[in-house]
């Protein structure tokens, strides 16, 4: 990856934020490409799983009602995502000769901005670039596709560290299951008894993770993983990869309640980075971005007013929900996150 490459996503919000080893790290998953003339990004009505930036050129926004809009790479517009809302509210066409994108996957960015945030102030993150690969190739891991992001916190608090050998078998076949395990550092292979012998079928790296098939299906362990050479392992114990999996202790509102809530004194917080907050927010919400929050939301809130969090996708204000329920307020995550609240208070004005 070339440091041009990295420096093409350093001004972009909320990416801009981020810690540069972090924004080194999307980098390398972003998807770059180059468009021409007449080209569809995307269209009003899409339902799709990316974030998009204009990195270079012009696009034409042609909304639904007949409103146009420009947008150019170089403009400040140029710095947001492309018309982030789902569904999309216009269609997006390339005007200039040439245009380049840079396209991430939406929950994972969310993942990675949530994480990035929480480590600030926590154990959960190493010094250095590299120290944390590990981590952002377990967010994208298909284990944990469908974690709620409220749950980042409590996971990363309950991994415990452990060093290894090589030639150690870190779990056999046919045995209970305890631990889930993530490889920090090192190499592993993966066996199996095939036709009366045991046989390689698969090797991990930093980053991969193992053991979740016996917890989550309560059977034991289907293979033997035996370190390669010597590393460190991240483990989760049985009872906390349970609660990990399952959805955190958030209550959800739909617009329409939030809206209610709000109406009857509830206290809206943005959780998403004051950059974002800027752009665009619900009318008298309070921006206090997620990194913030543990340190900041004792003073700032009475604990007898409801607490409604929200951020663009649900992912970032449910890890809010669940640090403010910890810390004895009572807090809910507003479900569709800015959008769905903005057509609330439209509905409600055109009424």
């Amino acid at each position: 990856m070339s440091t041009a490459t990295t420096d093409s996503l350093s001004h972009l919000y909320p990416l801009d934020s981020l810690r540069p080893e972090t924004r080194e790290q999307l980098a390398t998953e972003a998807a770059f490409s180059d468009y021409s003339r007449s080209e569809v990004l995307f269209r009003s009505g899409d339902m799709d799983d990316d974030t998009l930036y204009l990195l270079a050129g012009t696009i034409r926004a042609d909304y639904p009602d007949g409103k146009v809009r420009e947008l150019s790479a170089g403009a400040l517009q140029g710095r947001y995502p492309i018309g982030d809302s789902q569904p999309r509210r216009f269609t997006a066409t390339v005007t200039s000769a040439q245009a380049r994108v840079a396209r991430l996957d939406r929950r994972y960015l969310e993942k990675v901005i949530a994480w990035d945030q929480l480590a600030r102030n926590a154990t959960a993150g190493d010094s250095g670039a590299d120290a944390n690969r590990w981590v952002f190739r377990l967010l994208q891991s298909r284990a944990f596709h469908k974690l709620p992001t409220g749950n980042i916190e409590r996971m990363f608090q309950g991994f415990e560290e452990i060093s290894v050998r090589a030639g150690e078998a870190i779990v056999r076949e046919g045995d209970a299951a305890d631990y889930f395990y993530v490889i920090k550092e090192g190499t592993a292979s993966v066996l199996k008894h095939l036709d009366d012998a045991e046989s390689i079928v698969a090797y991990l790296v930093r980053g991969d993770c193992f053991g979740e098939d016996a917890l989550l299906s309560n059977t034991t362990r289907n293979a033997t993983v035996r370190m390669m050479q010597d590393g460190r392992l991240m483990r989760l114990a049985r009872r906390t990869f349970e609660d990990v999996l399952k959805p955190p202790v958030v209550e959800w509102l739909n617009p329409a309640q939030a809206s209610l809530l709000a109406r009857t004194g509830a206290v809206v917080i943005d959780v998403r980075l004051p950059a974002e907050f800027e752009q665009r927010a619900i009318r008298e919400a309070i921006n206090l971005p997620l990194y913030r929050l543990r340190e900041d939301a004792v003073d700032r809130f009475d604990r007898n007013r409801k607490l409604i969090v929200y951020c663009n996708t649900g992912e970032r204000s449910s890890a809010a929900a669940f640090i403010l329920t910890r810390l004895g307020f009572d807090a809910y995550a507003l479900q569709g996150g800015l959008q769905g609240m903005l057509r609330q208070q439209e509905k409600q004005q055109d009424a």
